[in-house]
């Protein structure tokens, strides 16, 4: 967490940025190594162009900050009192110069958290820390790849937990319940999305809500899931046939599958990031079913289960080596159902790892 710190005050140093407020739960664990929700409460680390950096947070939760291992200053505070206020305490006691500018998360610190900010440094400029944090993140070290590993494994038992679970006459919420119920006897706490399952037409809309459809012979069964573990998460999407599949289901299966592996192929060091969904888009087209695949190709992974890169044909940023992203082609057919396969991606030195494993090979459930 140290080297992440001197690259944020390094970059500040570059900028002649004097100090920077971080207040998303993402990037407060990014920086600090410690999570935790504080709902409504301000919590946030200040870093200082010169100086230790500085972490407020409600009083409750200190202890758990200082055994998570933060040695620099806290300032902890109860819910009657102003924690701008102690914040201010804190900062007369720092030398600073005149400052000409700070940053702050621009795209997710409110309005009220910003100005109590800027008032502590009137009229100067202000840079957004998103795009710094951003190509930090994007790059995940080898523990960071580690976490999401096991992530992506508890995501394809997730998806076989499903499928277990598939009998004639079982609602798509009863399904839902029994994934979730087998990762939490796994040490699963919490998932990074809300779980999708979806029996045959309901598959059509690409983030339809579970209800209480019931499974029946000839379905195609979507699963879309993912996991929180020790802070990262996973996603996944697989699709399976319930005792038979039609010629037209299989072929849009087979049209999505073979636009995913166009699209992992090309995974490497290189390529332009739009390339990616161009590949898998350009065989989706050709098939004929252009019209029913209206999401990008995916979106980067990790602490966010949606987080830099967004992964459309626009993008012109160059995969590097240590992102980790997804790719999930998919096709939609409105009152007939759709199939899309989802994967978590590492990309290598000169090349990629599908870190979810689970088949796709298609799968008809007896």
């Amino acid at each position: 967490m140290q080297e992440r710190i001197e690259s944020v005050t390094a970059w500040m140093n570059e900028k002649n940025i004097e100090a920077s407020f971080f207040n998303s739960v993402e990037n407060v664990f990014y920086l600090s190594g410690f999570h935790t929700d504080p709902h409504e409460r301000l919590m946030g680390i200040f870093l200082f162009k010169q100086g230790d950096p500085l972490f407020v947070l409600p009083a409750m939760e200190v202890g758990q900050l200082k055994n998570s291992g933060w040695k620099y200053e806290i300032v902890g505070y109860s819910d009657h009192e102003d924690p701008w206020k102690l914040i201010r305490n804190s900062l007369e006691t720092r030398e600073f110069a005149k400052a000409e500018a700070v940053a702050i998360e621009k795209e997710v610190l409110s309005f009220s958290r910003s100005q109590a900010f800027l008032d502590f440094f009137p009229e100067v400029k202000v840079f957004s820390v998103e795009e710094k944090l951003n190509d930090m993140r994007v790059i995940k070290d080898d523990r960071e790849i580690a976490v999401i590993r096991g992530a992506a494994k508890m995501a394809d038992y997730g998806v076989q937990a499903g499928i277990n679970a598939l009998e004639e006459g079982i609602s798509e919420m009863e399904v839902l319940a029994k994934i979730e119920f087998e990762l939490k006897k796994k040490g699963i706490r919490e998932m990074s999305f809300s779980t999708m399952v979806l029996f045959g037409e309901n598959s059509g809309d690409p983030h339809g809500n579970p209800g209480d459809r019931k499974l029946k012979a000839g379905d195609t069964v979507l699963f879309d899931l993912g996991v929180v573990l020790d802070g990262y998460c996973s996603d996944i999407t697989r699709t399976v046939a319930y005792k038979s599949i039609s010629k037209r289901q299989q072929e849009i299966y087979e049209t999505v599958l073979k636009a995913e592996l166009a699209s992992l192929k090309i995974s490497k060091p290189g390529t332009r990031v739009g390339d990616l969904d161009k590949a898998a888009r350009d065989i989706i087209t050709e098939a004929g079913f252009g019209d029913y695949f209206p999401h990008r190709i995916g979106h980067g992974m990790g602490i966010n289960v949606h987080e830099f890169p967004s992964m459309s044909h626009l993008n012109d940023a160059i995969v590097k080596a240590g992102m980790v992203y997804t790719i999930e082609p998919g096709i939609y057919i409105p009152g007939l159902g759709g199939v899309r396969i989802e994967d978590d991606v590492l990309v290598t030195s000169d090349g990629y790892e599908t870190l979810t494993k689970f088949p796709k090979e298609l799968q008809i459930i007896e």
